[in-house]
Order: C-alpha cells, then sequence, then structure tokens
C-alpha cells in the first residue's frame, strides 16, 4: 500500500538529472511531439496570480505547479493573516504519497496564525468561539478535509490554541518551531488514538515544509526538509542581481545535519543511522512531518502499524527512535528597499536550477515584462526626439518580451528546457510526454511561489513615514 523508496536507478537519475542533455532524453522510445499550444496548456494549468488590492509590502504573488507523481504529493498554501496585517504562505513536497503533505498544507498555515497572534487578540476570539478558520483568509484553497476527519483536526486544533492561550508569548521564530512540532504530535495522536486508514496513511507518509511570515519588515522562514527560499536582491551600485539563501536544506549534504543525527544515537548504529545518503538507508530529507515509522517507538511500530501493514514498514536496523523531527530551522530578515522578491520552491526545481540561475531568470523576466506596460511620457517638456528614442527602446526591447507572464511558469519552463542556446522545445516536450510509470525517474513534482516586494513602500517604512493603509503596509482582509 504504501512505496517508500525509490529504487536504485531512480535515485541514480534524480541526483544526475542536470547532466542528462537533450541527446540523452532522444535515446527513450519515440514520444509523441506536442505542439507549443500543447506546452503552453501543460505549463499554465495550475498557474495562479494575487495581486494585493491596497498598497503595501507585498504588490503581489505568482505560483504554479507541474506534477510528476499521479497524484502530485506537491501541495502550496498562500494567506492574508486576520486581527492584524500580515502574510503566510507554504510549499509542501510530500512522500510516500500525498496525504501528509495535503494535510499539513492546509493545517500548519492555521496553527502558525494563531501562534503569532497577540495573546490577549486570542483569548478574546477563544471566547467569542473561534475555530481554525478564524484566523486567516486564503487565496487559493479550493478543497477541504472530508467531512469524517474534519472533527479530529478540529478538535486538536482547539487544544492547540488553550494550550497557547495559557503560557506567555514568545518570538515569532519560537513559535513557528512550536507549530511545526506541535501540529507533528498531534498528526501522531490522531493516527493513535483515531486507527484507521485516513489518520494512519497521513501518519506513515510524509512531507518537508519550507514556510514563510510576513509582518511588518520581519520575515521570517521556516523550513524542516529539501525545499528551498531564496531572496532576489538587485544590487543599487551595479544593478546585478544577487541571490540571497534564506534556509539550509536537511539532506546528506548537509555535514552539520548528519553530525546531528549520528549524535543522537550510539556509536555502534554509525554505520546504519544514515547510508546511502539516505535515513536508514531509506529516506532522503532528514527532517520531516509524519514519517512516524521513523520516529514511533519499536512497540508502538509492532502493536499498532505491523499488523495493519506488514513487517516490510519496520526500517532496517531500527534500534534507537526516533530517528526524524519535524522540528524546523527558522531565519529572519529584516526586508529592505533592495529586496525585489521572495522564491519558494520545492526540490524538484532545484534539480534543475541552482538559487543564483533562480533570481537571474525572475530578475530577467521583471525587466522584460516592462515592455507589456502602458508607455508613460516623463513629466515637464518633452521632445519629440525624446519620444522617439523611448520609441525605439521598446521596439528593440520586444525581442525580449517574456513568453509567460507568470514569473513561475517561466522558471519551470527554463527547468525544462533550457540549453546553451536557448529554450528548447523539443526538450520540454520529451519532459512533459514521458509516461507516467517512468517519468519520476527524470522529474520530480515542481512547485514554486514568487513573492514580490513593494520597494518604495519598504523605504518609506523605513524612513518612518507613515501612508493611508497600514504600518505594516500588508492589507489584511475582513473577517
Amino acid at each position: 500500500m504504501f512505496k517508500f523508496v525509490l529504487n536504485d536507478a531512480a535515485s541514480y537519475v534524480r541526483a544526475n538529472v542536470r547532466e542528462f542533455s537533450l541527446n540523452a532524453l532522444r535515446l527513450l522510445p519515440q514520444l509523441p511531439q506536442l505542439s507549443p499550444y500543447d506546452v503552453n496548456l501543460v505549463l499554465r494549468e495550475n498557474e495562479f496570480v494575487y495581486n494585493f488590492p491596497v498598497e503595501g509590502i507585498i504588490r503581489s504573488y505568482e505560483t504554479n505547479q507541474l506534477g510528476s507523481n499521479s497524484p502530485c504529493e506537491d501541495s502550496r498554501t498562500e494567506a492574508s493573516l486576520l486581527h492584524r496585517n500580515g502574510f503566510i504562505c507554504g510549499i509542501f513536497d510530500g512522500h510516500a504519497g500525498a496525504s501528509c503533505g495535503q494535510v499539513v498544507s492546509k493545517r500548519l498555515l492555521r496553527y502558525v496564525s494563531a501562534a503569532t497572534l497577540p495573546r490577549q487578540v486570542l483569548r478574546a476570539q477563544m471566547k467569542e468561539g473561534c475555530s481554525s478558520q478564524s484566523f486567516l483568509k486564503c487565496h487559493n484553497d479550493n478543497v477541504d478535509f472530508v467531512s469524517e476527519i474534519k472533527p479530529i483536526y478540529e478538535a486538536s486544533f482547539q487544544k492547540y490554541i488553550k494550550q497557547l492561550s495559557e503560557t506567555p508569548q514568545r518570538d515569532v521564530a519560537s513559535e513557528l518551531v512550536n507549530a511545526f512540532l506541535q501540529l507533528d504530535e498531534g498528526l501522531s495522536e490522531e493516527a493513535l488514538s483515531h486507527t484507521d486508514v485516513r489518520t494512519m496513511s497521513v501518519a506513515l507518509s510524509g512531507a518537508v515544509a519550507c514556510l514563510v511570515h510576513l509582518e511588518g519588515l520581519q520575515l521570517h522562514v521556516a523550513s524542516t526538509g529539501d525545499c528551498g527560499a531564496v531572496l532576489g536582491v538587485l544590487d543599487p551600485q551595479t544593478q546585478q542581481w544577487q541571490p540571497k539563501k534564506l534556509n539550509t536544506e536537511h539532506n546528506a549534504d548537509n555535514m552539520t545535519e548528519v553530525r546531528r543525527i549520528l549524535a543522537e544515537h550510539p556509536k555502534d548504529e554509525r554505520e546504519t543511522v544514515i547510508r546511502n545518503g539516505r535515513l536508514l538507508s531509506q529516506l532522503a530529507p532528514l527532517r520531516a512531518f509524519g514519517d512516524f515509522r521513523y520516529k514511533w517507538s519499536v512497540d508502538i511500530m509492532h502493536e499498532k502499524v505491523v499488523p495493519m501493514f506488514g513487517e516490510h514498514t519496520m526500517a532496517p536496523n531500527y534500534y534507537t527512535p526516533p530517528y526524524l523531527t519535524a522540528r524546523p530551522d527558522v531565519q529572519q530578515h529584516e526586508l529592505g528597499p533592495n529586496d525585489k522578491f521572495l522564491v519558494i520552491a520545492s526540490d524538484g526545481l532545484w534539480d534543475f536550477l541552482s538559487p543564483s540561475e533562480v533570481v537571474s531568470l525572475v530578475g530577467e523576466h521583471i525587466n522584460s515584462k516592462k515592455i507589456l506596460e502602458p508607455m508613460r511620457l516623463p513629466e515637464g517638456d518633452i521632445t519629440l526626439q525624446q519620444i522617439s528614442n523611448q520609441l525605439a527602446e521598446r521596439k528593440a526591447g520586444l525581442t525580449r518580451k517574456p513568453v509567460d507572464q507568470n514569473a513561475a511558469t517561466h522558471l519551470i519552463r527554463n527547468a525544462l528546457g533550457a540549453t546553451d542556446y536557448g529554450i528548447e522545445h523539443s526538450k520540454i516536450s520529451y519532459y512533459l510526454s514521458l509516461p507516467k510509470d517512468v517519468v519520476r525517474l527524470y522529474r520530480d513534482d515542481i512547485t514554486i511561489t514568487v513573492i514580490y516586494f513593494n520597494s518604495e513602500h519598504i523605504a518609506r517604512l523605513q524612513r518612518g513615514e507613515t501612508t493611508g493603509t497600514t504600518s505594516q503596509g500588508i492589507t489584511a482582509p475582513a473577517a
């Protein structure tokens, strides 16, 4: 019922995916050639754009998703915070099935929105009878939990906010860490106390997460697993784009993480805790939600899991659990006027593109989209020659006109089709035409969110100026 480990061929191909050229793809059996129109339909199917209605710190965000697994194991959620001005979003990359990623993507933002609310406001909302829907407004969420499981999740949320109301307010980073851990603990308790296929499938699958929380100029990125977040910074002197990584992936390439895990277990397990770059030779991310087959005690595994799913669910060399945690690393950054955008994405994107490549592509996309904006003449007196020069510049810029309006789609197109000579349509067509039973060997699910900041508003806030909106500059919709 559960497939926990890719075979060695899949692991090898994904680790070396950037080495596969168009010629290597052509060695595959002949695949149908998609037309440019068909490619665009596939790439743009899951696009979403949200423009904030009032000027603030965030102008807009763009997001997109291209599945590889069926169903897609990635999830994404974006929301405005209620009762104060702020924004929160996340990318969630599931594994061993889609269920854990889907559940965490809907629940984690609600836990964080309650945790970062001032305690006196939280207590007032509790007296009025709040629910998990009371603290945020999602912008891109068209699904809900099935009726049988929704009351279980709501009961866990009520227990969580009761605990919050009885504890002192902590800094944002501490609240984010606690929200991650409390949700993960809730997933465990729900599976053990309501032992059925639904709760257990969530518990035995897993998900990594990268969550962004923004209030005022304070940006926090909480990450567990191997999603990535990078800030696009424009150097005011050189006008060059610079990447600023805002998280560190938890995988076997992170030697600090490897040493942490080895230190938590007896020395005689050093050869088995991480083997072939995987936790207990099976799991690639070294932190994750769910995956309780790497967290529960040996007794619980034998009592609850093995009778339902069989002996194969016990990982080899499983002696001193837990081997896995959902605890995130949190990085804080104060936004400045040179910070133009933030990209968060699942590892399907980073398999193809580096952070610097991603920032350069989005930066170029921003510049090229200016050609699509209405022409504006400068204020004051202007000569015909100046108008002629401006028209000539726009005409020359038409050659840089972007194929995609959505920057997330632009990144996916470049991830799949980039060559030394530009975008190769036949290469994208091959990636999109691969049969379902082999596509996962060549590319993972890709989910991307690009957040655009308002530099002018940020500069005004830094100068202590106020506007007609709010001190944070993010519009909070009415509850």
